[in-house]
């Protein structure tokens, strides 16, 4: 991508990147945070993080709860479900993943890299009452999720340098390899301990692995022979619409 900086000589505003930390600080956080907190984690002096959470309120990034405590708004939602409809991504792998969903009874995700970091993009909730919880725009680990050890064994050279400067725990050369050798990945089971990921890699135009395809499985439930199988499958469809052609 074309660095608009290096293009056109016009720097991007510091102030509204540092004003975005904050909403990122918010994001990160399992539970609304109080201002106190918010000025703990960034290090801004209190007026300057209490003004740049006042602007994000404004913007509509942010809402303040009864409690005084910022928590994020739903219109990051909404960006979140235009940028799939911009991508093409949701509308055209919904269908493929609800099939894997009935076949299996699981959970199904579709991850790509964001960030240095595996992000869900797309999901479809198993009906079962015992399931994993994970959402849309949720991040995970490359070291210790399935999606992630995939997007590492998949990924193109360029990619790989990528990810590795950019400071990401890396899985263990021994997992990427068998990985890439066998065409899925296990999760670790420390990052969700109770439940067993599975992972295969979605291939886009060019083969270029753009996403991963996973099961999220309670480990009462998980049997690999079951899984296997209608995953790859699933995957491979995926890449074909990808790669512009039918599920």
């Amino acid at each position: 991508m074309e660095n608009p900086t290096a293009s056109t000589g016009v720097r991007a505003l510091s102030t509204v990147l540092h004003t975005l930390d904050l909403l990122r600080i918010v994001a990160d956080s399992d539970r609304p945070l109080r201002l106190a907190e918010v000025v703990q984690r960034s290090g801004l002096g209190r007026a300057t993080a209490y003004q740049r959470l006042l602007t994000l309120v404004e913007a509509g990034f942010l809402d303040l709860d009864g409690d005084q405590r910022y928590r994020i708004s739903l219109y990051p939602a909404r960006l979140a479900h235009a940028a799939m409809r911009q991508a093409g991504i949701g509308p055209r792998a919904e269908g493929v993943m609800a099939d894997l969903m009935q076949t299996t009874g699981e959970t199904v995700s579709l991850a790509v890299l964001d960030q240095g970091r595996p992000c869900i993009v797309a999901r479809v909730e198993t009906n079962l009452l015992l399931r994993a919880e994970q959402k849309i725009g949720s991040y995970m680990s490359l070291a210790g999720s399935a999606s992630g050890r995939v997007l590492v064994a998949f990924a193109s050279a360029p990619e790989l340098a990528q990810l590795a400067a950019s400071g990401e725990t890396m899985p263990d050369p021994a997992i990427v390899a068998a990985a890439k050798s066998d065409g899925y990945a296990l999760s670790s089971g420390y990052s969700n301990s109770g439940v067993t990921g599975i992972a295969a890699p979605v291939f886009g135009a060019g083969g270029r692995c753009m996403g991963a395809l996973s099961l999220v499985i309670p480990e009462q439930r998980y049997q690999l022979d079951q899984s296997l199988g209608p995953l790859k499958q699933a995957a491979a469809r995926l890449s074909s619409v990808f790669m512009g052609g039918t599920a």
